[in-house]
């Protein structure tokens, strides 16, 4: 899909714009890990510019219409330079796991400058072994998580020494920097272009009414169902409290088999397991505290993809929030992976994502102003207690400058009085569990991932016996 200059950032990317307040940072990422020797700073840079025409949103920076007349701009960025995008560091010794997720707690606790392009990659030397690792680092107004082209995707090769080269693009003249009534002007055409929009479907509707009157319906339901979520949501834990703007950062692996066999045994995907895993840790984790779990429910946001056939190459958002209930209060594994499965199922079958898709959409046609507060909603404590994302990854080998990539890490980010959120993302048969805490908030988050890891050791157990139970 063209990214073009002046661009109007959709109003699911500004509402990720909108939310980057107090300690709260926008920015998502991945921590990937490569065989080595490490490649040089000057051809690591060479092989980034060689492929930048491919994603031109990258050379791209914001521009926001004075007195919030209308939502931001995506504009070519003269002064655009490489170099600064493109960091390169190295692991003090012992060069272990452990320094990696200190340097990435660290990366992640800055917030990306707003004048320039929203994007840091991050060359890390030093791992031990003789690896090395990339940290890529983007705004979410960017790029979401299953867009599948973001700067670090193209870069990589589907073997390690391709036959045919990337073609270079034509050198890069960026458009004309418009001035600040230029900006203005495209912001007061925008809200004048709104109503018309409106306008524009309500005679479409007008023309077919049946489907548009059935459409209609279905969108107010699950509006009101989205309503129900937010009136009846528990924010009252320990993760859900006022956050600061430092972070940590840890992970485990697993197997994608592993979560396959126990999908398998129990019935659901593995979406159901993941959040079955998390569910069961996170119980755990608030008794260990000293908090009770009895009776108690949480809500993990969901993202969930709402990208049509043919907008896989898409930059940009084009997800909808959804809230799944984690009900901590089940002591038995068998049972908490039940009421995951029935919820996520239900949930699949009632109107929540179309009602949520249809708060969006309103959003393109409101006010900045009202927009920014209507865009907080979607991150209300009211909403969720936590981020629990899964994003599917390749599963097959991918190459960066002939070096293949072991391990992808995905680093989530902290929403608003947010303190943990946790993300899984399977690359080439394993899978990377990965929790980002609230420095101050969460300096026990090592013993939560351990936790993850012993859930899926005692679902692994329940589903071998649910499958000897079946075959006697």
């Amino acid at each position: 899909m063209a990214q073009e200059h002046m661009d109007r950032l959709s109003a699911i990317d500004a509402g990720f714009l909108a939310q980057e307040r107090e300690g709260s940072h926008m920015h998502i990422g991945a921590a990937l890990v490569f065989e080595g020797p490490p490649p040089g700073y000057d051809e690591f840079l060479e092989h980034v510019g060689s492929r930048l025409h491919l994603v031109p949103r990258y050379r791209q920076k914001l521009a926001t219409p004075r007195l919030e007349l209308g939502r931001p701009l995506w504009i070519d960025d003269p002064k655009f330079n490489l170099g600064y995008h493109i960091r390169q560091t190295a692991l003090p010794r012992p060069g272990g796991i452990e320094q990696l997720r200190l340097l990435l707690a660290r990366i992640f606790s800055q917030r990306l400058d707003r004048s320039k392009p929203l994007w840091e990659l991050w060359l890390v030397e030093g791992l031990d072994d003789g690896r090395f690792a990339v940290i890529n680092k983007t705004h979410h107004a960017l790029v979401d998580g299953v867009s599948g082209v973001d700067i670090t995707n193209v870069l990589f090769d589907l073997e390690r020494e391709p036959d045919e080269p990337v073609e270079r693009g034509e050198p890069w003249t960026p458009g004309p920097e418009p001035t600040a009534a230029v900006i203005a002007a495209r912001g007061v055409r925008d809200l004048v272009e709104a109503p018309l929009g409106l306008a524009r479907r309500a005679l479409g509707a007008l023309a077919d009414p049946g489907p548009a009157i059935a459409k209609v319906r279905e969108a107010v339901e699950g509006v009101g169902q989205v309503a129900w979520t937010y009136v009846n949501s528990e924010p009252n834990t320990p993760m859900n409290v006022s956050i600061g703007p430092y972070r940590r950062v840890t992970w485990i692996r697993s197997d994608l088999d592993r979560l396959k066999a126990i999908k398998n045994g129990l019935g659901g995907t593995v979406n159901d397991v993941f959040l079955t895993v998390v569910t069961g840790a996170l119980a755990r984790w608030l008794r260990a505290r000293g908090a009770t779990t009895k009776g108690l429910e949480l809500y993990g946001c969901v993202p969930v993809s709402v990208r049509a056939a043919g907008d896989e190459g898409a930059l940009g958002n084009q997800i909808t929030i959804m809230s799944c209930p984690l009900p901590v209060y089940a002591d038995d594994p068998r049972e908490r992976y039940r009421i995951v499965r029935v919820a996520m199922q239900g949930l699949k079958d009632s109107k929540r994502a179309l009602g949520a898709e249809a708060i969006a959409g309103l959003q393109d046609f409101t006010p900045p102003t009202i927009f920014a507060q209507a865009s907080r909603l979607n991150f209300s404590s009211r909403m969720y207690n936590l981020l629990v994302t899964n994003v599917p990854g390749p599963q097959f080998a991918l190459y960066l400058l002939g070096r293949e990539l072991e391990h992808l890490v995905p680093i989530p980010f902290l929403g608003p009085e947010k303190a943990l959120a946790i993300a899984i993302m399977s690359y080439n048969g394993g899978v990377h569990v990965s929790l980002m805490g609230d420095y101050d908030a969460l300096d026990d988050l090592d013993d939560l991932a351990l936790w993850i890891g012993d859930e899926i050791t005692t679902l692994e157990e329940v589903a071998g016996q649910a499958q000897r139970a079946a075959s006697n």
